[in-house]
């Protein structure tokens, strides 16, 4: 059953080829250590004025099929989250503002969050040099759900998720918190969203 479950994302990550890639990527970061701090006191202030929440708290223990061991810090500043805490039914989308496809995406993950509170949403800003211009477009999103930053890449290839070669990519979370599907294709409606909730988390209709 896990085989068959790799197997599937690692097909459905290839697909994000057709999604953003390197010709969208002027400020995606290379993999590696990176000096960015995405809580300063400019992006905290500005973040009081968006409709993005503090970073959840999370179980401190990882589940057999969840996500990896990796803390990330919370964009905008706030308590850091270890994603192998992370719970569902939720829908943790990889995003970045150097994304075209992430940029027409967010409004509809924004308000499929808006009108089914019973769903979990999580942002993970990916290797975004720019994690002010991220602030920014949430808060033109209209972004109501928590925002944490992999500016290292530390999830990629992190097990069990997969290469991420290209942007969006959305993991849904059962309520085990274990992964039952990853999408690596844009939901560019609130309706594709609900579609795929459905689909996947049997939440919703």
């Amino acid at each position: 059953m896990r085989r068959a479950l790799l197997l599937t994302a690692l097909v459905a990550v290839l697909a994000a080829l057709t999604s953003c890639s390197s010709k969208d990527a002027g400020n995606r970061l290379a993999p590696g250590r990176h000096a960015i701090n995405v809580g300063t006191r400019s992006m905290v202030a500005f973040k009081r004025h968006t409709r993005v929440p503090d970073c959840p708290a999370v179980s401190s223990q990882g589940v057999d099929g969840g996500m990896p061991a990796v803390t990330l810090p919370c964009l905008g500043g706030g308590r850091a989250v270890d994603v192998a805490g992370l719970r569902g039914p939720m829908i943790v989308n990889f995003w970045a503002s150097w994304c075209g496809a992430c940029r027409d995406e967010m409004p509809a993950l924004a308000a499929y969050a808006r009108d089914h509170p019973s769903v979990k949403v999580l942002g993970i800003d990916f290797l975004d040099a720019q994690p002010g211009a991220a602030l920014q477009l949430a808060k033109s999103s209209d972004v109501g759900y928590p925002l944490i930053a992999d500016t290292t890449g530390a999830l990629d290839r992190a097990s069990p998720l997969p290469n991420i070669p290209g942007l969006p990519i959305t993991v849904f979370l059962a309520g085990d918190g274990s992964i039952a599907h990853i999408e690596a294709r844009p939901m560019r409606t609130e309706g594709d969203v609900a579609s795929a909730a459905h689909r996947y988390l049997g939440v919703g209709g």
